[in-house]
């Protein structure tokens, strides 16, 4: 019973972990860059939402909250890009990676500035509460987690499978030049895709806050995040999301079962055997650009 446990409560983590590892995919699908402060904007994104539901001042319920928050930080992807990303345009990948990762130092110095950095915990409708089954007592928070993770999951693959937006950014990706010269707005599509990135990380970041407590350091979670992307194949949103799952299960079974600190070394063991074997990821989906 023990082991169910575990891997519940290993799948739900793997969620959350799946949904940054999302955030990294739709940048990349749309702008073949990699936003290195998508973990951080996962922490933003429960902060702001935990002081819409938490403050005296808002007092907002929890959905209303969170969507507000999800808006709001929706807004601020969408900003970062068309007002620094977008001025880097054309400028090799290294140089999103150093702007993205500088981004992280900020993000996480306002979120300390304005929320301290003491650990604090969001108020949720399902707080504590259990289901059991059978033996055992799963948390509400995990069965939340994991069903809201695979609603989004496949709304976004919808979205990149049918919707103008979704085929435009998938087409901007292959050769930006050429959807531009076609009358894709290229610059816009990015803009958008960064906003959803954030939508994206807020709705990762309330669903980690409502499994324990947050402080600005949580956006390091990206890490893990990017090697679940890196696990699960670049471009392939349910590759993201199986790559966070398959994290999410090995860390509690490796701090059980196997010795010293292999839990927290395991992602990258994952990830570095992965690398070796399949270059491209476990569920890759990978093509030639098109020129």
């Amino acid at each position: 019973m023990d082991l169910i446990q575990l891997l519940i409560g290993g799948v739900a983590s793997g969620c959350i972990y799946g949904l940054v590892a999302l955030g990294f995919v739709l940048i990349y699908k749309a702008t073949e860059g990699v936003n290195f402060a998508q973990g951080d904007m996962m922490m933003l994104g429960a902060f702001i939402a935990l002081g819409f539901v938490n403050s005296d001042h808002f007092g907002l319920a929890f959905i209303p909250g969170v969507l507000l928050a999800a808006a709001l930080m929706g807004g601020v992807g969408y900003g970062i890009d068309r007002f620094i990303v977008r001025q880097i345009f054309g400028q090799p990948q290294f140089a999103l990676v150093i702007l993205t990762i500088a981004l992280g130092f900020v993000l996480r110095f306002i979120a300390g500035s304005i929320w301290g950095y003491s650990p604090l915990v969001l108020e949720t409708p399902f707080a504590g509460q259990t289901v059991p089954l059978g033996r055992i007592n799963i948390g509400v928070a995990d069965i939340v987690t994991i069903l809201v993770t695979a609603l989004l999951t496949l709304a976004l693959w919808g979205f990149f499978a049918y919707t103008r937006i979704g085929l435009a950014a998938q087409a901007a990706s292959q050769n930006q030049m050429a959807a531009y010269i076609v009358g894709v707005p290229v610059k816009r599509i990015n803009s958008i895709i960064w906003g959803l990135s954030g939508v994206v990380a807020t709705i990762a970041g309330v669903l980690f806050a409502s499994k324990g407590a947050i402080d600005p350091n949580v956006g390091l979670l990206g890490i893990k995040a990017f090697a679940a992307a890196v696990i699960g194949g670049f471009g392939s949103l349910p590759g993201a999301l199986l790559g966070g799952i398959l994290i999410g299960v090995v860390e509690p079974l490796a701090a059980r079962y196997l010795p010293g600190g292999i839990s927290q070394m395991s992602p990258y063991i994952i990830m570095l055997a992965v690398l070796v074997t399949r270059p491209n990821g476990l569920f890759a989906q990978m093509h030639a650009k098109k020129v």
